[in-house]
């Protein structure tokens, strides 16, 4: 099924990698920078996402609104956003507008003018977004969360940054940053749809060029907190509340183990969450289990919103429910269930060039190679009850369960 993918690594370091799919129309295309906020240190907290807005203001070759129009004046979309380990630039478009997509891309990334008023301008932007987050609970929650799961270590800072060190960015803090991870060697262009590598190489050779070259610096492994709880005092209806763990990196061997009980116990309406908190109890709207996975680490966490009154009844059902996939294997069948459901969600996220294209680029970033379709679907038939267990005892340990609450009006 992986039979039409090709990577190359230009002579300039710079990698490429394409998945021809040659039944569809679309092609969907991505320059991955590994320059994440995990990369930054607490002076300049936010620079990575600052910079992410900061090149759509204007190139040596475009003017922003240039930059919004090019793709969406033919039908496709540009976008980009930061993570904890990657700045992320993508376009879909149809198959004949790849050569615009690739040209804007390298534009963003290779020609930013990087003005001064642009970058006091972009500063109040940012500072808004971070407010905006503010006022979303469930997002600033899980910012607090990580925060406190990983004190002092970059991947407890929050994306965004902080409106003080956002307020302190000026064209040094961006050339420094963008000198030092906006290399070749430190990113990776993929593509997925009707297009051909051949094509695709001579194009990013074109638009592509760097003046800089080298290797970034390696990120440091954090240390999790011991344990965590604490209480927020907002002015909020509900109760929000977060509990959650250190788990498994990106590529580690039992990941497909977490993912099964993820699914199990938050991923979905059929969950064990889900219906206990929920259905059977009416305790929340919201209440569910994610996975976020990092090059060494990886977070399995839940969240619920609740009325202030009856959170403890809540938090008990829930760590209730956690505390059973480490006392006893789930049953067999439901094993097979969640094969079936996992096989389900990987084949289908492939019929999107976007996931497809995503793909690629984290499995170089991750695993360092492409990991055969076919290899991923063996392990998850490869999975049992005994699997499944022994990784819920690995890394679940209901007594250091770490906690946070936002706590509204009661």
């Amino acid at each position: 099924m992986d039979q039409y993918i090709e990577k190359t690594i230009l002579n300039n370091g710079l990698t490429v990698i394409s998945e021809r799919l040659p039944t569809v129309r679309s092609i969907s295309l991505g320059v991955w920078i590994r320059a994440g906020s995990r990369y930054e240190n607490e002076q300049n907290n936010g620079i990575a996402h600052f910079i992410e807005h900061l090149v759509f203001k204007g190139t040596k070759k475009r003017r922003g609104l240039q930059i919004a129009r090019a793709l969406e004046e033919l039908g496709g979309s540009l976008n980009a956003y930061t993570s904890k380990e990657v700045t992320h630039f993508y376009t879909l478009a149809l198959d004949e507008h790849l050569p615009v997509c690739v040209d804007v891309l390298g534009d963003l990334v290779c020609n930013p003018l990087l003005k001064e008023a642009d970058i006091e301008k972009e500063k109040q932007v940012v500072i808004e977004e971070i407010h905006a987050v503010k006022d979303t609970p469930e997002e600033y929650l899980y910012d607090v969360f990580q925060e406190k799961l990983f004190p002092n270590h970059p991947l407890g800072f929050p994306i965004l940054g902080k409106p003080e060190t956002v307020r302190r960015f000026d064209l040094r803090t961006v050339r420094e940053f963008m000198e030092q991870f906006y290399l070749p060697e430190n990113i990776i262009i993929s593509a997925a749809g009707n297009l051909k590598h051949d094509r695709l190489l001579k194009l990013v050779e074109k638009h592509f060029h760097f003046e800089r070259h080298g290797q970034r610096p390696a990120p440091v492994r954090p240390r999790a907190a011991e344990k965590v709880n604490l209480e927020i005092n907002e002015p909020f209806n509900q109760a929000h509340i977060v509990v959650g763990l250190e788990a498994l990196p990106y590529a580690s061997e039992d990941r497909f183990a977490l993912h099964a009980l993820n699914a199990y116990l938050g991923g979905g309406m059929s969950s064990r969450v889900f219906q206990t908190i929920r259905e059977k109890h009416g305790l929340a709207y919201m209440v569910y289990s994610a996975l976020d996975f990092f090059m060494d680490t990886g977070i399995f966490s839940f969240y619920l919103g609740t009325d202030p009154a009856k959170r403890g009844k809540a938090l008990k059902l829930l760590f209730k429910e956690i505390a059973k996939v480490t006392e006893k294997e789930i049953s067999r069948t439901m094993v097979k269930r969640l094969q079936e459901q996992l096989k389900g969600q990987l084949l289908l996220g492939l019929e999107n060039t976007a996931h497809r294209m995503s793909r690629l680029a984290k499995n170089e970033i991750y695993f360092g190679k492409q990991v055969p379709l076919e290899e991923s679907i063996e392990m998850i038939y490869a999975l049992d009850e005994k699997k499944i267990f022994e990784v819920a005892q690995k890394i679940i340990n209901v007594d250091k369960l770490n906690v946070i609450q936002m706590v509204g009006h009661a």
